[in-house]
Parts: C-alpha cells; structure tokens; sequence
C-alpha cells in the first residue's frame, strides 16, 4: 500500500484496473496489435495504448517534472508504468528517441528544431510541453574569476553588482591572444539553450562567439571566444583540467564548481534573458499519433508534476531536491542541487542571494509550448549560420507550428482543469505567441510574430543576405 496527496491506493488492485483498462481498448477498432496498425484513442477514459514506457534525461536539476511525475506516482496515477533512464550525452539520447530505444526525453529545446529542419540529424520530433523557465548560469575558473573580478562595479556590500557584462572578458580575451592562445569556453550541445545564452551574452559584451558554415558543428568562424561541447555532468572536471576557462550550464554543475572552489558562477541565465524557455518534453511525431491516449496521459502527470514543484511557494522543494540527490537522478550532493533549487543561488563562498525564480516550473505558464519560443531559437540558428540562408517570416511560423504543439498541451491541461487538478487561471489564453518580450541584457526587444526583423537588431550576427565561409561572413 502506498500513501501519497491525501489517499491510498493498492498496487494489486491499481494493477488488475489496469490490465483491464488496456483490454477494453483493444477491443475497441483500429486497436494495437503486433502487426503494428495504427491505434485509435483508447475506448475507456483513462485507458492507455502503451502502459509501459521509457523517457530519457540527462542529469541535470530540470529533469525534475520527469522525476517527479514517477516518485509522486503521477505517472501510475494515469496508468503508466514508466521508467527513467539517464543517458550519456545529448546526442545518444536524441538517437535513442528517434530510433525508440526511447519513448520520449527531456530534451533541449533546439533538439526537436533542429531535427525537424534537417540540422544534424533529420527526423519529426515534436515538443508538446515546455518542461521550465530559467535555470543556466555561465561560470568562469578562477583564474578568469581573478583577472576580472577587482574591475567589478560593486553593490554598497561591496560584493560584485549584477548583471555582469561579457565585456569584462575583452582584455582578458586580449592577454590570451597575446599569450598565443585562444580563450575556450564550453557549452553542452550545438544547438542547446546555452550555446545561445552564451553566445548571446558574449555577443551583448562586444565578443564574437563565431559562425557555423554548412555542416560545420564547431562554429570558429570568426570567433573572438572558441566554443566547444562538453556533457553537463563532465563540465567542472573540464574546467579543472584547464580545458576550458569557463561554461555556461545548467544545475547543479554551476553550484558543483562553487562547493568544488575551482569556478565562480558569473551570470545566471534569467540575468540574460528573463524568464526564458528552457528544457521541453520531447518526442517522436508518429508516438503522439499512434498512441494518442498515452501521449495525453503522460503530459497530464507532468502537468501535475510541475504544479507540485511550484505549490506553495516552493514548499516542496526541499523534498524535490532529496529526490533529485538520488545516484538514478541527478546524483549530486543535497547541499549542490539544493543551492539553486530552494530559492537561492550562490555565486562564490559568501555571496549566496535570493533566487526565487531561478527554476519555475509552472507557474508564468511555463509549461505551455509558446510558437515564440520556438522561433528565438531558430532566430538563433539564423543568427550564428547553423540556418545558412535567410527565409521569410512564415517559414519562422511553419516551422513552430511543425513542432511545439500546445494542442496537446492544451488537451491535457483542459482536463485536469475540469477536474479541479489545476486552476483554468493557470492555462493561458493565447494565439500561441507571447507578448513582445524585453528582459534581454543587451535592452533588445523580441516578438515572435517579427523574427526577421528582430534578426536586423543585433549587432553582431548575420544579416539578412548574408552567409558564412570558411573565410569569413560574406
């Protein structure tokens, strides 16, 4: 018997309710069966077509709505038998959804983009739900740490002020180049949230981060700063070996470098851009087609998964973070994951300030997959030339409508409305676009329903015309 939101429920029962459900929508036409014919929704409410799955993440602390959703029982409470599995990198587990060795993933959000245009690796991944806002940091070695630190603006406490600009970097970029060697910096995938957070923060400051020519993944066109690919996990161990001079990654592999006193975090992602999109739920386009009453039944738990992370302030965070401690989980020490996690962040021993919206999980709609979203990201892709060529505004439109469905999100979150699970003020009221959206560190505006011409305000990146060679933009 297991205790869990106020009643109990028995396994054996839960169970033979279960098979049961699962027979009766096999009856029904156009059922499952091992010749592979495409399902129709299941017969019965709450019936699933595939009870069993496997979702994928990489260890890092915005898996959380995934871990969640098991360890709260969300997922048994919508008849799922689900199993999670950590996987080595970002490219093993976007090749592990596309080939089904797994049901769906936590997934950067550029990986279902890039996949649907055909960057990298072509397949139709779609990203139903945003799984949170925020939740990066960009952390520099102590070394670097050092050399700019006593030209910091100070706050009356005289600790550093906040938002630090990227131009901080220039004359250390400049002592490097006059060293011979070029100043790296990592990042975790070439088409992740943080190589565009780090690259736009450099770019802010007045530093190229480089261009990507065709089929090209390391973008060192032009690049006043060298970006490279490490896995989040391996980030701190490469910034001890001196690899790198500095990351940009989520948590809790900024913290690490803080508790471990080899880096010092600089920036936080929502000192970027606030409130930005994050992670999604990401899988392929036919599951959601073939097995449609599961794809509901899986966004569902994780709705729930994420109302509860947020609930009360955050008042159940800390159990969230003793979850995520778990060796099958993140894996890191409580103290790590727990110093972003509970409304805080701490940049260097001694200087620990508040945070509380540092992760969000559900509140400020952040679990709706907004079309806006999707298009910063491919502005992105234009921006630094892994999108060579310029196009117009719709194919922007198309394109996020291809891959984030808030249909489905929508679907899911109607339903646990009408129950009373969530508040129907929590689903948002949208043509799927956000409002124009400042909070940016360089002042720029941005709307989603103008990507082109939010594309001309930046300074540095590429202009409407304009391509990359591998000698130079042209």
């Amino acid at each position: 018997m297991v205790k869990d939101r106020g009643f109990r429920f028995d396994r054996r029962g839960f169970a033979a309710a279960l098979l049961a459900g699962v027979a009766l929508a096999g009856c029904g036409k156009g059922a499952d069966s091992s010749s592979g014919d495409a399902v129709a929704p299941a017969a019965v409410e709450g019936a699933v077509e595939k009870p069993n799955l496997k979702f994928g993440f990489i260890k890092l602390t915005d898996m959380a709505p995934l871990a969640i959703a098991k360890e709260k029982g969300f997922f048994a409470e919508e008849g799922l038998n689900v199993t999670l599995e950590p996987q080595a990198n970002w490219k093993v587990l976007l090749d592990g959804v596309i080939g089904g060795q797994l049901d769906g993933a936590h997934m950067l959000a550029g990986q279902p983009i890039a996949a649907t245009i055909g960057y990298g690796t072509k397949a139709e991944l779609i990203a139903p739900l945003s799984m949170d806002l925020n939740g990066n940091a960009i952390t520099l070695s102590n070394k670097v740490w050092n050399m700019v630190k006593p030209d910091l603006p100070k706050q009356p406490d005289g600790k550093p002020k906040h938002p630090i600009s990227a131009s901080v970097l220039k004359p250390v970029v400049a002592t490097f180049e006059k060293q011979g060697k070029p100043f790296k910096m990592g990042m975790v995938f070439p088409v992740s949230t943080h190589n565009y957070e780090l690259r736009y923060w450099l770019a802010a400051g007045g530093l190229n981060p480089g261009y990507y020519t065709a089929g090209d993944v390391t973008g060192l066109v032009d690049a006043d700063v060298q970006l490279s690919v490490t896995p989040p996990p391996q980030m701190p161990a490469t910034l001890e070996a001196g690899t790198i001079e500095g990351y940009c990654v989520g948590e809790p592999w900024n913290q690490a470098a803080v508790f471990k006193k080899i880096g010092v975090p600089v920036i936080t992602d929502d000192e970027i851009w606030d409130d930005n999109p994050e992670k999604v739920f990401g899988l392929r386009k036919d599951f959601a087609e073939k097995y449609p009453a599961t794809t509901a039944a899986v966004l569902r738990a994780m709705i729930k998964a994420q109302q509860w992370l947020d609930a009360d302030s955050g008042a159940n965070r800390p159990e969230a973070v003793k979850i995520l401690s778990q060796p099958n989980y993140v894996g890191a020490d409580y103290e790590v994951i727990a110093a972003s996690m509970t409304g805080k962040f701490t940049f260097e021993p001694g200087d620990t300030r508040p945070a509380p919206g540092f992760n969000i999980f559900f509140d400020k709609f952040a679990g709706y997959p907004f079309y806006s979203d999707a298009i910063w990201y491919l502005t992105q892709m234009r921006r630094w030339g892994q999108i060579p060529e310029d196009h117009p505004d719709q194919w922007y439109f198309d394109t996020a409508k291809a891959v984030y469905r808030p249909d489905l999100y929508l679907a899911a979150a109607n339903a646990l409305a009408e129950k009373g699970t969530i508040a129907k003020e929590a689903i948002p009221e949208t043509d799927g676009y956000r409002k124009p959206q400042g909070g940016f560190i360089d002042g720029i505006t941005y709307d989603g329903k103008k990507p082109n011409a939010y594309l001309a305000k930046f300074s540095i990146g590429l202009k409407e015309g304009q391509r990359v060679t591998p000698a130079g933009v042209q």
